[in-house]
């Protein structure tokens, strides 16, 4: 007795492969026929002619995390199509927590998310997680930054080899619970401070706990990408280890067009024996904390210590002062998309040039004085890309997709902020733009893009294609209506288009509506 028949939609099965007419049926949690299942005992039967049938698509970049266990239904993600997201990136990690890391995040989480932190290492969030239930799978990379700041290394200089042991001990330990490889955010304290030997042995320590995968955002998206992506290559190369170069980018108008040296960089390397691919998100914005407009020197110490001595006059002064050399004419460019307290809340969507000017002061100072009142915990929106960089990174055949966005509601007292329309629109926006619009990419290359190419990266078996006695995760969509709608004005909206979508072949989507079911699963490396 089969479970689900989707009748006579267009198979596109992530390989790339032309698509073909054909019923897709589900029983249990696996594809169990791809063909004619006409005469065969089902369950529920759905009528997918004029639709396309694809792998649930597979977000390379997330950053739901702890979040999941707030958002379990993942309505901005599973509404994209998104099956499966890979978090733990840009060096952040649910783990490994030490006490005072552990005091800390159930402090914070608890505050904003009312999630209550009950872990200290990766076993203990999948654990967590597995009891709170999601609507998609989930897998997760450790975070070399939170491992730092776990041993205590939180100051600007190398590990000592006391110190460099005992990460590699916590690396090993959360491959070894099923962490899918490690990943590191060059731009963010403590993980800023590592250098490349350092990130050359954490990845190593990875490799020998079968999880050879390093994703990196890199030291530099501007003036020093392109020493910055030849500093990633170096550690693929010398730890032996698979690389992947998160949502890349080149950010600046003076360093727009260098994304034709870096692909020439790493398709060279891929020559050359080195495993290496990227993934990308399709805006021309992007999205991170506000501090990292602080020189690096200044975000030293934790943000609790950082925003004690910003609000010192004489210091906040200096960093004003430094902060109107590096961005002056730039301050129109950076919105505000979301302010940890209620004081602050009205300045969401707003430019820090408009913040200063309601609040008196220059768009440096206003940063400064909202950084510090915040605790660092503010949000912002960078327009520093452009459209022809987007489009080149887009075509080069080993980019993935990725949100780099954590699930979000789209209403209730969780839908925070104006967060980047990433969040809600990526999948579809890529489908709309760029294939049906502007034909950038097949339909058959943008699936695999965002199913079995992600699949492969990060070693997650039996998913992203459509093959019989695979797990049957499956999104359906209508190619000629598919949309994102959401902006950066109104981020907070569902897409178009995404009919029906199966985890673990239980609907999560139905006739566009989202069921409630927690299907998903936590995807241990194994």
């Amino acid at each position: 007795m089969l479970d689900v028949v989707l009748e006579g939609g267009t198979i596109v099965d992530g390989t790339g492969k032309p698509g073909f007419v054909a019923d897709v049926a589900i029983a249990g949690d696996r594809i169990a026929c791809i063909g004619s299942c006409r005469g065969l005992d089902s369950a529920l039967r759905v009528a997918c002619a004029g639709l396309v049938v694809a792998p649930g698509f597979i977000d390379a970049h997330g950053h739901s995390d702890e979040r999941l266990l707030a958002v379990p239904l993942a309505e901005s993600k599973i509404r994209q199509g998104i099956t499966t997201e890979i978090g733990g990136n840009c060096g952040s990690s649910p783990a490994p927590l030490s006490a005072p890391m552990h005091d800390a995040r159930r402090e914070r989480f608890g505050r904003r998310y009312g999630i209550e932190v009950a872990w200290s290492d990766f076993a203990g969030f999948f654990s967590a997680l597995e009891r709170s239930g999601s609507a998609l799978n989930f897998a997760c990379l450790v975070g070399l930054g939170v491992v730092r700041e776990a041993i205590g290394a939180d100051a600007p200089a190398p590990l000592t080899p006391e110190q460099l042991e005992a990460a590699t001990r916590l690396v090993r330990a959360a491959c070894d619970e099923g962490a899918a490889g490690v990943s590191s955010g060059l731009i963010y304290p403590p993980g800023s401070f590592a250098d490349t030997a350092e990130l050359i042995a954490l990845a190593g320590a990875a490799v020998q706990s079968n999880a050879p995968l390093y994703a990196t955002h890199l030291r530099s998206e501007g003036d020093e990408m392109l020493e910055a992506v030849d500093e990633a290559l170096e550690v693929g190369r010398r730890a032996e280890v698979a690389v992947q170069i998160s949502h890349h980018k080149a950010a600046g108008k003076r360093n727009w067009g260098k994304v034709h040296d870096s692909l020439a960089r790493i398709e060279r390397a891929r020559g050359s024996g080195v495993d290496v691919a990227l993934d990308q998100y399709p805006y021309k914005a992007s999205s991170t904390t506000l501090a990292a407009v602080l020189p690096a020197d200044v975000n030293v110490g934790g943000p609790a210590a950082v925003a004690a001595r910003l609000l010192d006059p004489p210091y906040a002064a200096l960093v004003v002062a430094r902060l109107e050399l590096e961005y002056a004419g730039r301050w129109s460019d950076i919105y505000v998309s979301e302010a940890a307290s209620e004081k602050n809340r009205s300045l969401e969507g707003m430019s820090l040039d408009d913040v200063g000017r309601r609040t008196g002061r220059s768009a440096a100072a206003a940063a400064v004085a909202l950084l510090a009142e915040e605790g660092l915990e503010v949000s912002a929106i960078f327009f520093s890309m452009c459209e022809d960089d987007v489009r080149t990174v887009l075509s080069y055949r080993h980019t993935c997709i990725g949100t780099d966005a954590a699930a979000r509601p789209a209403t209730g007292p969780l839908a925070l902020g104006r967060p980047h329309p990433r969040a809600f629109g990526t999948y579809p926006r890529v489908f709309k733009r760029y294939v049906r619009d502007t034909s950038l990419l097949e339909l058959t290359e943008a699936v695999r893009r965002a199913t079995s190419l992600p699949a492969t990266r990060f070693a997650l078996k039996q998913r992203g294609e459509l093959r019989e006695g695979w797990f049957a995760d499956v999104v359906v969509f209508d190619s000629e209506r598919i949309a994102d709608t959401a902006t950066y004005l109104e981020p907070q909206s569902f897409s178009e288009g995404i009919e029906h979508v199966f985890v673990n072949g239980e609907a999560v989507v139905s006739r566009g509506a989202v069921t409630g079911a927690l299907a998903g699963r936590v995807l241990r490396r194994t």
